[in-house]
């Protein structure tokens, strides 16, 4: 029997894990700039593509036309940055990166991968990652820092062209942006999954935080 199957057996009534309001409301708020961009990031996208096998259906994307994409994406885009920013330096400045995000181990990862597989990892305490999900959410914050600075260096190639140099150039940092918002999106991806299949005592521990 899993180690979830026992803590269900022992547990009437699962533990709520309430999260602070500011992380709540910059979630969302994430989500939502994340998401503008996401759409008419393809937009952008289909108007030069990296792939030419690879365009994107106009029900996916948001703009209408370049013109109307970069509008939609540089407006998500201050909101990201700002919202993103702030989310940062407040998750530094409380400790909450630390407390929820560290340490991580290789073993530790491998670990406890194993053990989900295997229907094994405990859930006894909603309110502490494993190591997955400490790997994951570090991965993320890292890939969208990435995302934001390859997008400026696209933006403004020669205003910001050490930085552009430093993405190796113009068309690497297209890359770049495209397979870390690839990222992202196969992220959200996995974090609706399991917020729909995963049963309702633990989604307070894996969505939203």
């Amino acid at each position: 029997m899993s180690s979830l199957a026992a803590t269900d057996e022992r547990t009437e009534a699962p533990t709520k894990v309430i999260q602070p309001a500011w992380v709540r409301a910059m979630h969302w708020t994430n989500a939502v700039a994340i998401i503008l961009m996401i759409m008419s990031g393809l937009q952008i996208y289909n108007a030069s593509p990296l792939f030419k096998s690879l365009t994107f259906s106009h029900s996916i994307t948001l703009g209408g036309w370049l013109a109307g994409a970069l509008l939609w994406h540089f407006a998500a885009m201050w909101l990201l940055m700002v919202n993103g920013l702030i989310y940062l330096i407040t998750g530094f400045a409380t400790g909450r990166f630390k407390r929820k995000l560290l340490p991580i181990s290789p073993g530790g990862v491998i670990s406890d991968a194993r053990a989900a597989l295997t229907g094994k990892l405990s859930h006894d305490d909603l309110s502490t990652y494993n190591q997955v999900q400490k790997l994951l959410y570090a991965g993320i914050i890292v890939v969208g820092v990435v995302i934001v600075l390859s997008g400026l260096s696209i933006w403004k190639p020669v205003q910001l062209q050490y930085l552009t140099a430093l993405f190796g150039g113009y068309d690497v940092a297209r890359y770049v942006h495209f397979f870390c918002m690839s990222a992202i999106v196969a992220f959200l991806v996995i974090h609706i999954v399991l917020a729909v299949l995963v049963p309702k005592s633990l989604r307070a521990m894996i969505i939203g935080r």
